[in-house]
């Protein structure tokens, strides 16, 4: 009986030596896939990479049916996949992107479209532990399965049942506390163990500065309130996939060159001056190469780690994260006493949004009803002035009868007409 294929599947391929123990190649991983080897590139210590090369490896290869079927015959996998050959390429993160799907994938990926029920999405938000994190996941199963529908590819009704979405982030940062995260950011030292010497085992501060490109991201995102992606891309350079900063004009084109605009606005807005003097110094002293926020020469893709180092170094309390920094422009606009339609243009969020999360610090934020609700409302002078002088009776007119019945004329009239 001939043995049953494991399909496509990871190989970590053993290093080499020659006869004389001399290294002739290193570790690697290898897909197996019918019998051929097909390389990654990988070496032993990057197997998360790897999975993900063998994941493309089965995409490439495996091709789902577009056609119109029923949901019992659909399988939720097909309609990830499609979702994310068809719409991936628009993501904003495509890395983040690709997680959400595989996490997905891992727990839907068996099913049926049919099975995908209330009480299946409530025991996904259970596996995951967090609301939050599940009910990003489910939105994107949402979307897979409405796009899917919309291309008439299956016939039924598919609801995805969301948890609630959670209590809304109120942490803004005081100036003293952006104050304190720059200061950590310039100055921390980083600190080494030492393996060799007669100091081995001790651990010394190096010359090195691991969160100063943290403080340039910290300083943009202050002051234009700007979200996290844009900052990592924010360039001198106008270049396909960067938010170009205009450094002559001070103008900084958020969204990013050959991307389409979502609902997440990024309009273009001018540089407040204290900024654009910190950008055009980073530009002049080669600080900034190809982008504001680089680490060892190349653009971030995200600051999550080395701003939880710098939050705890500061000894911020709550929880901080670098969206606070949208959070902290949108506040500090408001109790500026800036007007709430210009805030709102500036930030890139609605008027309606920004007066109900933001509204209450604003110095004039229902300062009328606070102040007339302790004082009796007030009269207009016309009205008290009626009141308190009534219009004096005026004497009854003689009447002059003249004629016949009928024909009478007041005393005035008489004077008027000329008649003694």
């Amino acid at each position: 009986m001939p043995r049953r294929s494991r399909g496509a599947h990871l190989w970590l391929r053993p290093e080499q030596r020659d006869k004389t123990g001399k290294f002739v190649r290193r570790s690697s991983w290898i897909i197996i896939d019918d019998g051929r080897h097909i390389a990654t590139g990988c070496t032993a210590g990057e197997a998360a990479e790897a999975e993900r090369k063998l994941a493309a490896h089965i995409t490439t290869k495996y091709q789902p049916k577009r056609k119109l079927r029923d949901i019992e015959e659909i399988e939720v996998a097909d309609v990830l996949l499609i979702y994310d050959n068809d719409r991936g390429d628009r993501q904003q993160n495509r890395i983040q992107f690709d997680r959400r799907l595989g996490r997905l994938n891992e727990f839907w990926g068996n099913k049926k479209l049919a099975e995908v029920t209330g009480e299946s999405c409530r025991e996904y938000v259970r596996r995951c532990g967090s609301a939050g994190g599940a009910r990003r996941d489910l939105e994107d199963l949402r979307a897979a399965i409405n796009y899917h529908a919309k291309e008439g590819f299956h016939r039924g009704i598919v609801r995805v049942v969301l948890p609630e979405k959670g209590v809304p982030r109120d942490r803004w940062l005081t100036r003293k506390e952006a104050a304190d995260l720059l200061r950590i950011c310039w100055r921390v030292r980083e600190t080494q163990t030492v393996h060799r010497g007669p100091l081995k085992g001790q651990r010394i501060q190096t010359d090195k500065r691991p969160l100063r490109h943290l403080a340039r991201f910290i300083l943009i995102g202050l002051y234009t309130g700007t979200r996290a992606g844009a900052i990592a891309t924010a360039s001198p350079y106008r270049r396909e996939g960067r938010s170009f900063v205009d450094l002559e004009e001070g103008i900084f084109y958020r969204l990013a060159i050959g991307r389409r605009a979502t609902k997440k606005r990024q309009p273009t807005v001018p540089i407040p001056p204290r900024l654009l003097a910190h950008l055009r110094r980073w530009k002049a002293k080669g600080i900034a190469g190809q982008h504001f926020v680089e680490w060892n020469g190349r653009p971030v893709q995200a600051v999550k780690t080395a701003f939880e180092t710098a939050v705890r170094l500061a000894k911020l309390p709550g929880r901080v994260t670098p969206h606070t920094l949208r959070h902290t422009a949108a506040t500090w606009l408001m109790r500026a006493g800036v007007d709430r339609w210009e805030a709102a243009g500036f930030l890139g969020m609605s008027v309606e949004m920004l007066d109900r999360v933001y509204g209450h610090h604003h110095p004039d934020h229902l300062r009328t009803a606070a102040h007339f609700i302790g004082y009796r409302p007030r009269e207009k002078l016309a009205i008290s002035l009626a009141v308190a002088r009534p219009a004096p009776r005026r004497a009854p007119q003689p009447i002059e009868i003249i004629g016949g019945p009928g024909r009478t004329r007041t005393c005035n009239q008489t004077v008027m007409s000329g008649r003694l």
